[in-house]
């Protein structure tokens, strides 16, 4: 992993400081994922059970063996436990290590995009965003153990590093999909519906490449709807259908067996929203990792309120195609997402997948906008060094006459 962390820098053309940053975020990652295997240990949680195969979280019929669980959502990370958990016996410690391996490999891939294609920096309080915003304890912490989550994290950032470069990298993309769809089909739907609306709206891509591309995405999604709706157990993909099954998931998360539950039924829409974009906040924290969240929800929601400030059609223009595939992909899914769940742990987790994307947008209106600045003033200080050495020639010429 130092290797290739040495080598990604040197192709991408990184800097000795960003390469030393990568290297930290490595030892930062595996800490995360003894750190993860201690607290599942100590306070429970499916991840366990998928790698000990200690829980009959699925239905097995005949003989079990290794393509007996190969199938969409909780089979597939079974399936993928198999070898090195059954066959091998690797240790839980090595397996949280393996699926972290697979979470900072996702976070490489953004930072190396970050790095390579944002104009400027820009600091909160004297902190500069990049690299900060990636030692964030959730986007660790979610993607350093055995799970559904590092999975989708690694796909979903691996898809968005393949369509930057669609042209050389197109299988990488179709090959993330795979592992993001049979992990969870639903973000697996909304990420290649996204892709193809980022590509159809992406001013970098030529008319015969939106052409092509945008028709895959077509078929791809409409093929992959039908068990998308089986995997959600709805009938029909529809904001009906949508609400009985936010109703129902969000009933169930919010009992006195849940510390985190809030009562989302009495919520309007808006508060809807805010409680899954920004919550926990510091009054909602009920433990030291809710702690950590609410101030990395506080820096969302102060990057919010620069959207409409720094919003204009110019930097929208020349985003990055990652993360206008990203907002978009985003926007869906947290719109699913805020009245499914009402439990705060479970909303850290699960947002963690695509919150980091709108984080990146706000980041980049932000640092589009400063560079804007930025070249406004050095037009205007060439401008007038400019005048001055006219005015200074001509009174030269005065001085010789």
């Amino acid at each position: 992993m130092v290797n290739t962390n040495s080598s990604m820098a040197k192709r991408f053309a990184l800097s000795a400081k960003n390469e030393l940053h990568l290297h930290y975020l490595l030892a930062y990652h595996i800490f995360f994922s003894a750190f993860f295997t201690w607290y599942i240990i100590n306070y429970g949680g499916d991840s366990q059970g998928y790698w000990k195969f200690g829980m009959e979280q699925v239905l097995i019929r005949g003989e079990k063996s290794w393509f007996s669980y190969f199938g969409e959502g909780t089979t597939f990370i079974l399936w993928l436990c198999y070898i090195p958990s059954q066959l091998m016996g690797l240790s839980y410690l090595t397996g949280n290590i393996l699926f972290g391996f697979l979470g900072f490999i996702g976070i490489r891939y953004i930072f190396v995009m970050t790095a390579e294609l944002f104009p400027t920096n820009h600091e909160i309080l004297g902190v500069p965003l990049f690299p900060t915003v990636f030692y964030f304890l959730n986007l660790h912490f979610w993607t350093a153990g055995v799970g559904k989550d590092a999975i989708c994290f690694w796909g979903i950032a691996w898809f968005f590093f393949a369509i930057q470069e669609y042209k050389s990298r197109w299988w990488q993309a179709a090959l993330a999909l795979f592992f993001v769809y049979l992990s969870r089909p639903h973000m697996g739907q909304a990420l290649v519906s996204g892709a193809g609306i980022a590509i159809l709206l992406g001013s970098e891509v030529k008319l015969v490449y939106k052409i092509v591309l945008g028709s895959l995405a077509g078929v791809g999604a409409i093929l992959l709807l039908p068990s998308t709706l089986e995997a959600l157990r709805i009938e029909e993909l529809s904001f009906e259908a949508l609400e009985t099954m936010s109703g129902v998931r969000s009933a169930g998360l919010n009992t006195s067996n849940v510390g985190s539950g809030v009562d989302l039924a009495s919520y309007s829409w808006p508060m809807k929203l805010f409680t899954y974009m920004f919550r926990p906040l510091f009054f909602d924290a009920h433990n030291f990792v809710a702690l950590f969240s609410s101030v990395e929800n506080l820096v969302y929601l102060w990057l919010s309120f620069f959207i409409y400030r720094n919003w204009t059609p110019e930097a929208i223009r020349d985003m990055p195609l990652f993360i206008k595939a990203g907002m978009i992909t985003f926007i869906p899914v947290t719109f699913a997402f805020m009245g499914a769940l009402s439990n705060l742990g479970i909303i850290m987790r699960m947002k963690n997948m695509t919150m980091i994307y709108f984080l990146l947008f706000c980041f980049f209106l932000i640092s589009y906008n400063k560079k804007l600045r930025i070249q406004k003033v050095e037009q205007k200080i060439k401008f007038f060094q400019e005048r001055a050495r006219i005015k200074a020639k001509k009174l030269q010429e005065k001085r010789v006459r």
